[in-house]
């Protein structure tokens, strides 16, 4: 894990567990700030000597940890702690840097977790982490099997399951954003799967001016959970 933003959610997160700690001169100075005391001793380094680790074209601002893997959150927990904010769920979104922005603004605007396939899923690795600017630790992502099925138990559990499509029958703006939602969203250029599709109660799509065919999906994620929150403001 690299990048500032990643590393102080880490050693802030209390269900991380941290096993080296690496950090340039000015790294550390700025980490203490925002942390405090950092109880793993801190290996000193180089910028070199993380290009060397990481590789020259990974931006790692002077930090690095090696961790384990969070705890794998049961979707079923996740789904019943939903509280009223939306559960994202994601059909083969493969792009680690879609999946983090995705997490970076469920974190802002208030998702409840993400839900991923176990396979054609990126891994929860560095790259994604540094994408999600800390969001990794804040928001929980559970890993499926099988997403129909699981889109099925959620709908058995009280959850409307609206797939997000350019060619959706209303809008986000017109949802019931007070029901327990899944928002269930496609993999870059080939939108949900259509097993996934006939598995949505719905299909929604986000007003646009018709001038683009679509959006990035980590755009559509921010538009679509922005607009829910707006909507449960109210």
């Amino acid at each position: 894990m690299f990048g500032l933003h990643a590393v102080e959610a880490a050693l802030k997160n209390p269900a991380r567990k941290v096993l080296r700690v690496l950090l340039t001169e000015n790294a550390e100075r700025r980490l203490l700030e925002a942390v405090g005391t950092i109880e793993l001793p801190i290996e000193r380094v180089t910028p070199r000597d993380l290009d060397k680790l990481l590789g020259a074209d990974t931006v790692h601002q002077g930090a690095a940890l090696d961790v384990e893997p969070l705890p794998e959150p049961d979707w079923h927990d996740l789904a019943a702690s939903a509280g009223g904010r939306p559960l994202i769920v994601l059909d083969q979104v493969t792009d680690p840097h879609n999946v983090g922005a995705i997490l970076r603004s469920s974190a802002v605007f208030g998702a409840s977790g993400l839900v991923m396939t176990r396979r054609h899923s990126p891994p929860l690795n560095g790259v994604l982490a540094k994408s999600a600017s800390g969001a990794l630790e804040l928001v929980p992502v559970a890993l499926v099997a099988n997403l129909s099925r699981a889109l099925d138990e959620l709908k058995e559990a009280g959850f409307a399951v609206v797939g997000l499509d350019s060619e959706g029958e209303q809008s986000i703006e017109s949802l019931d954003w007070s029901q327990p939602t899944a928002l269930v969203m496609g993999s870059e250029g080939k939108g949900l799967r259509e097993l996934t599709r006939k598995t949505c109660d719905s299909l929604a799509h986000i007003t646009t001016d018709d001038t683009l065919a679509s959006l990035n999906v980590s755009n559509a994620a921010a538009i679509a959970l922005h607009t829910a929150l707006l909507a449960r403001k109210k």
